[in-house]
């Protein structure tokens, strides 16, 4: 895009970006809109030849502040400049094209590009020029280099960019800027040694004004003056430099101003030796990045930000890190590519061998010998070769060797990939000191040691690329595209499938997409297929991404190898983990340690890149990852001194251990987040209680997410049946609530056989063969749960089978706390189902086991409240108040928030019927605190229903129809519970009253469409009759 700026034959679009952005088609000048629109232009024209996204050209435009309409205004600007740049002049009637395919501006998918060919750039002139200025010096020519450089700083017309806005504009400005300066300053000191002092004092003079802390321009201006026999003015010029430095930022001059310094006061009329001047001979710079994988695929955001315009001054550094095998190199080497033509002065590419290995893992005399190579003594010796002052590289002494190499690099402009660094400290030697340059830096550990201005942590990749990748190396398993175009399309449906059903065990992992890739090049479908059963199995998974000299495992164990004997004992640990995703207090239970030093443990693991973080004390072990610590989790391979007072978890005893740890975790939480309470659950042996209240407990349940029921799979899979059962009976009340009646089924349906199982074979849940009642007390309780599930679910018939089942278990094992709770259960949902007969005989069983249920308080609670509702259906209202007034005291006492909750919205509407609203909003007002904390939306949507009906009868009609607004919206997401049906109904009552008939007959019919409408279907056509019926009196009432 390089050309000179005058009117040209072929009407050249032309652009000059270094002032204010002008546009030119041959002689005449272009408009180019908005501010905004030229900053889009900016962009492009300042990527040309490269895809730009709409979401980076959002970022670059607005920064923090996009427009409400989002990136949908990109389009829209994109549109009018081509309109602008796209007009043909030779004739005045020729139309405007805005066909993408005939713009300048091409579209590419999901962005734009400014192809390099349409247009010339003052921008490329100027850094060509720049280019040219650097080659007369470096070939000795100095006269030439200041003619060229004269030349290329007369295409500044002002601030480059100016008055376009965006952080993309602000660092190309900065960019330039630098630039600029670097120049002049290089341009000054050809002046110098030429002996034209008298033409650089005046503008020096300016600088040094303009950068007061500039050393640099400090010192060209002290040898301008004393070359022109001004030495005192020379000294005042350090004098004032220094005195600003040491105020300023508390610091003396550096090593080059000094010499300057040192030379104006002993009179030398040569002044002083220039490093990276008289040490660099004329050289060719060096471009050493290494080939670029020709199916680079993804990161295109990640590239956009490596390849960003610095915006600091100085050197810049960005470091990539990430786990094995991830991609960080290739990443590195394609932005350096990107980059290269911004660094004349070379690029540069040392691999340190921070983490190489031979290919068992194992170091070797090879492997050793190219770790050592990578010392910092050799590779500043190799730098300084390549840079050309390898009359630096003699001494033996670090700080020597990395002050020769700053000096070398001073006046350079390079770019420097540093790639596998093992610490900070291997790397801060070789920063380079030229202002301009860029490091690039990638390690497998977060490098928080060294100051960088950006840092991009690399995950796998998402699942589009992760298998475009994948099919790009395979190429087609059927003989390319031809043969899969005349193939039949479910062939070609099951090939993708593989595919990508491939890449998702390869956990989208670059360095196992690229083994995986090779295997299966140019082979059958059927093999594709076969290598897909067998990455499945974990077992050999590890396995099969290996070929030659490339394997995941090794690449893994590396990183293992490395760590302290502390933290490679957490990494085990990790592979007994239930979840992938876990937190301290998970380590902490694996290990038998404490919530600190697990959390220290995984932070180290995290700057290793073997665990990732996800959320604040929150992490992550990547699909892979996962399964090689569970390979190493019980074997005895560790490289690190074992630390005497901890077991090593290499022992069956030390994984049954840790295993008993994590599940007695998930006992504690799942109980604790319970409205049940102790003893209503089965707690079996006392431990710490990890959680402080039901609200810690649940709020880490929900980080959990949808792997509990995973949690119950492993404690059975793994012999820990009796805490797998008392996992899964704490999560009932915690997951129904929260309308996950599936996982709650899975997760008990799963354990129901399994403990029928143990209690036949002889061997007892607890692996104790003697204990049969503990495996009817586990069979009844399951049973009771999933009773309790389905009828919550308004699924009648099913959950009497549970129940009586339940029932039938307990009355043989002689339990009268599960007998109890599963008469309790079929009592509750007789009445629900308008069976009150039925309902009163069961609960006279409960109330002939209540005292044996004294120490239950949720239980006993629960009873009194469902006595309460019976009383309060049969007009008992005194008897039902007392009755819901011991209920509360019990729920109190025991701690059980949702109990409370739902009896004091039983007593708030038996106040309602009393007449008594005030008090029923008081009570109800209660109820409400504790329904939002709880995050129980059926129950907030009944108390705030219940709240409606105390407004109306209080006078307040406008608060009422609020209230009944709320409280429909939180059913908007349907839970389909039989709470809902009833909340439904009573909402269908309050509209009909409040004379809004349509509304609520809309909103009480889209009841028919939940799960639990079919149990309850004469309810809802009666409900809806009884209103048909409305007419000055009121509708069936619920």
């Amino acid at each position: 895009m390089t050309c000179e700026l005058s009117a040209d034959a072929d009407q050249r679009l032309r652009f000059a970006l270094l002032g204010p952005l002008q546009a030119w088609r041959g002689e005449a000048d272009l408009e180019l809109g908005p501010v905004r629109e030229q900053a889009v232009l900016a962009a492009l024209l300042l990527r040309a030849g490269r895809t730009v996204s709409r979401r980076q050209l959002l970022d670059d435009v607005w920064g923090s502040e996009p427009p409400a309409s989002g990136d949908r205004v990109v389009p829209v600007y994109v549109y009018r400049l081509r309109r602008r740049l796209d007009a043909r002049h030779e004739e005045v009637s020729t139309p405007r094209s805005t066909d993408p395919a005939d713009s300048v501006i091409d579209s590419v998918r999901g962005g734009y590009r400014f192809a390099p060919g349409n247009a010339c750039l003052d921008v490329a002139r100027w850094e060509e020029r720049a280019a040219e200025g650097r080659s007369a010096r470096e070939a000795g020519d100095l006269d030439a280099a200041v003619g060229v450089w004269s030349t290329a700083l007369g295409l500044f017309r002002g601030e480059p960019l100016a008055g376009i806005p965006g952080p993309f504009a602000e660092g190309e400005r900065l960019r330039l800027a630098e630039h600029r300066l670097l120049v002049v300053q290089d341009k000054a000191d050809c002046q110098l040694r030429l002996g034209r002092h008298a033409e650089v004092v005046a503008e020096l003079f300016s600088l040094t004004a303009t950068h007061p802390h500039n050393e640099a321009l400090a010192a060209l201006l002290m040898r301008a003056l004393h070359a022109g026999n001004r030495q005192a003015d020379a000294l005042d010029v350090y004098a004032a430099t220094r005195r600003r430095l040491v105020d300023a930022q508390g610091v003396e001059p550096g090593a080059e101003l000094r010499r300057v310094h040192e030379a104006v006061l002993r009179g030398d009329a040569s002044g002083p030796r220039q490093p990276g001047l008289a040490t660099r001979p004329k050289r060719r710079a060096r471009h050493e990045l290494p080939v670029e994988i020709g199916d680079f695929t993804g990161r295109e955001r990640e590239l956009d930000l490596l390849v960003a315009p610095a915006a600091a001054r100085g050197v810049t550094v960005r470091v990539v890190d990430g786990m094995a095998g991830v991609g960080k190199t290739a990443l590195a080497v394609r932005a350096a590519r990107t980059l290269r033509d911004e660094y004349p002065d070379g690029c540069l590419f040392v691999e340190l061998h921070g983490n190489r290995e031979s290919r068992d893992g194992r170091e070797n005399r090879e492997s050793r010998e190219r770790r050592e190579a990578a010392g910092p003594h050799r590779v500043l010796r190799r730098l300084l070769r390549a840079v050309g002052a390898s009359e630096g590289e003699d001494s033996e002494d670090l700080d020597e060797l990395a002050a020769s190499w700053r000096a070398a690099t001073a006046s350079l402009r390079l770019l420097l990939v540093l790639d596998d660094a093992a610490r900070a400290e291997q790397v801060r030697p070789l920063l380079p000191a030229g202002s301009g340059s860029m490091v690039l830096v990638t390690s497998r550990r977060r490098l928080t040691g060294l100051d960088a201005d950006r840092r991009l942590s690399l995950t796998p990749l998402g699942m589009e690329d992760a298998a475009g990748l994948l099919a790009r190396i395979v190429g087609g398993t059927s003989g390319g595209e031809d043969a899969r175009d005349a193939r039949d399309a479910r062939e070609a449906e099951r090939e993708d499938a593989a595919v990508r059903r491939l890449a998702a065990l390869c956990d989208r992992l670059p360095l196992a997409l690229r083994i995986v890739g090779a295997r299966i090049q140019d082979r059958p479908l059927w093999a594709v297929e076969a290598l897909v059963a067998q990455l499945a199995d974990d077992e050999r998974r590890l396995d099969a991404l290996a070929a030659e000299d490339r394997s995941v495992e090794v690449a893994f164990q590396v990183s293992y190898d490395q760590l302290p004997a502390a933290e490679q004992r957490a990494f085990r640990a990790l592979g007994l983990s239930p979840t992938v995703r876990l937190d301290r207090l998970t380590l902490a239970a694996l290990l038998g340690g404490t919530p600190g030093e697990a959390g220290r443990a995984l932070e180290s693991l995290a700057d290793a890149s073997l665990v990732q973080r996800v959320a604040a004390e929150r992490y992550r072990l990547h699909d892979l990852v996962a399964v090689y610590a569970r390979r190493i989790a019980t074997t005895s391979r560790t490289t690190a001194p074992p630390d005497a007072a901890s077991p090593d978890m290499t022992s069956p005893a030390d994984a049954t251990a840790a295993r008993s740890g994590v599940f007695g975790l998930y006992v504690a939480a799942a109980h604790s987040a319970s409205d049940w309470g102790n003893p209503a659950l089965r707690t079996g042996p006392q431990g710490t209680r990890p959680f402080a209240d039901w609200e810690e407990a649940t709020n880490w349940l929900d980080a959990a997410g949808g792997e509990l029921v995973d949690v119950v799979g492993q404690a059975a899979a793994t012999g820990h049946l009796d805490d797998a059962c008392r996992i899964a009976e704490g999560l009932v009340d915690y997951l129904t609530r929260q309308g996950r009646f599936h996982e709650c089924r899975t997760a008990l349906e799963l354990l129901v056989p399994l403990v029928d199982g143990a209690g036949d074979d002889g061997a007892g849940v607890d692996g104790g063969g003697d204990d049969r009642a503990g495996d009817l007390r586990a069979a009844a309780a399951l049973r009771t749960g999933l009773g309790i599930m389905y009828g919550l679910q308004g699924r009648y018939a099913p959950a009497r089978t549970w129940f009586t089942e339940a029932l039938d278990i307990s009355r043989r094992a002689g339990d009268p706390h599960e007998q109890a709770r599963a008469s309790a259960g079929l009592g509750t949902f007789a009445n629900l189902a308008g069976q009150i007969a039925e309902s009163m005989s069961h609960f006279a069983e409960v109330i002939s086991l209540s005292g044996e249920l004294a120490h239950d308080d949720w239980l006993v609670g629960s009873i009194m409240t469902r006595a309460g509702d019976v009383h309060h259906q049969l007009g008992e209202h005194d008897k039902a108040n007392a009755r819901y007034l011991e209920a509360i005291a019990l729920a109190e006492r025991n701690g059980s928030p949702r109990l409370l909750g739902k009896t004091l919205l039983r007593l708030g509407g038996l106040q309602l019927d009393l007449g008594r609203p005030a008090e029923a909003a008081g009570t109800l007002g209660k109820a409400e605190d504790l329904a939002r904390r709880l995050g129980d939306v059926p129950l907030y949507s009944a108390v705030l229903g219940r709240l409606a009906e105390a407004e109306v009868k209080l006078g307040n009609p406008q608060a009422a129809a609020e209230l009944r607004c709320r409280s429909r919206a939180l059913l908007d997401e349907e839970t389909g519970t039989e709470s809902e049906i009833a909340i439904r109904h009573r909402m269908l009552w309050q509209g009909a009253v409040a004379e809004d008939r349509s509304g609520s007959r809309d909103f009480f019919e889209r009841a028919t469409g939940l799960p639990a409408a079919e149990a309850n279907r004469a309810r809802i056509s009666r409900a809806l009759d009884g209103l048909g019926g409305f007419g000055g009196g009121e509708p069936r009432r619920p």
